[in-house]
């Protein structure tokens, strides 16, 4: 009898089919996915702000159009998605949206355009990559984040920020032979470039202060999410709020009617992209991002901006590639597989 029972039980351990992959395992490229096209968001951002601004265009009217036109592209998405979830919306979720809007916006894109206007396009996008090594140091003061530096996966997620933002400084600072690998779809000549500003200590002082308040920013996010958890509204309200922060501001320093105006020309073109990808597209990629991986996960990724400036520079516009670029292209990918790895091998242990 006992025979009967345990050839039965073997057959039907047998016969079950297998378990199917956990939610994690089946959407584990989304996250990564999600936020590269961020970092391609921001790359072409800059591209075109620095062009618009460059020309002349008020930096609080570019602010302001922006995020509200980010907000009016979000919020079809939040109807259908989440609807009638605005009703849900209470005195202190309000509060948080304000605030987020405040460090997540106004404040850092505030500084960076201005930073941006004060040096070049290529360097400003350096600053981008402090932001991941600030977000992770304030994950660790205000405990979001837990390091366990004698474990394995602790020690990797440091090598790994590290890694990847020393590949961009040397991106930066060490040059090296130029290669010559394709020639440029468009070729602009030396005269016709911009010329660099000449506020190179102000600027960085300005850039500075815009990455501090990006990092920031990741932290306040995870907490309106937690009090408010739907990312389409509360990424639609932080782009209208944000818009209205802006447009104040930018009412009090400049009133006449010039410095608002806009045409069929590359201040529109900079408006629609940046509100539709590098402000509704990413303010919504990323607060998924948070809730499924944490407030330190999408600044990891930040670091891919300067690699897509060296390439899309060099094919559009013809920058030149060095050996210095491609080593320090190679120093970010492998930064961001060792800290992405290291953040798969917690998950279990969680």
């Amino acid at each position: 009898m006992e025979t009967v029972i345990r050839a039965a039980d073997g057959a039907a351990k047998k016969a079950a089919p297998p378990p199917p992959p956990s939610a994690e395992t089946a959407t584990g490229w989304k996250a990564p996915a999600a936020m590269v096209l961020v970092q391609l968001f921001n790359t072409g951002m800059v591209l075109l702000s620095k062009v618009a601004i460059g020309g002349g265009m008020f930096v609080f009217a570019l602010l302001a159009y922006r995020s509200i036109f980010g907000a009016a592209i979000i919020l079809p998405l939040a109807l259908l998605r989440e609807r009638g979830k605005w009703r849900e919306m209470d005195w202190p979720a309000a509060g948080w949206i304000f605030l987020n809007a405040f460090i997540g916006y106004a404040v850092p894109m505030s500084l960076y355009y201005y930073g941006l206007q004060d040096t070049t396009a290529s360097y400003a996008v350096i600053f981008l990559n402090i932001i991941p090594l600030t977000t992770f140091i304030l994950s660790l003061v205000f405990r979001m984040e837990a390091l366990r530096v004698r474990s394995k996966a602790g020690s990797l997620k440091i090598a790994g920020v590290m890694l990847s933002v020393g590949g961009t400084m040397l991106i930066s600072i060490y040059k090296g032979k130029t290669l010559h690998l394709w020639n440029s779809v468009l070729h602009y000549h030396k005269e016709q470039q911009m010329e660099v500003a000449t506020h190179q200590l102000r600027g960085t002082m300005l850039l500075v202060g815009s990455s501090f308040a990006f990092a920031c920013w990741y932290l306040i996010q995870s907490k309106v999410l937690n009090v408010y958890p739907y990312k389409y509204w509360s990424s639609m309200a932080t782009c209208l709020v944000g818009g209205f922060q802006t447009a104040l501001v930018g009412v009090i320093l400049r009133r006449d009617k010039s410095a608002w105006k806009i045409g069929w020309d590359i201040n529109l073109a900079t408006i629609v992209y940046s509100g539709a990808l590098a402000t509704a597209g990413k303010y919504s990629l990323n607060s998924w991002a948070v809730v499924k991986k944490g407030p330190a996960y999408p600044p990891m990724f930040s670091p891919l901006s300067v690699v897509f400036t060296v390439v899309f520079g060099s094919i559009f516009i013809g920058d030149d590639i060095t050996v210095g670029s491609l080593i320090g292209t190679a120093m970010v990918i492998a930064g961001i597989y060792v800290f992405l790895w290291a953040k798969a091998k917690e998950l279990p242990e969680k």
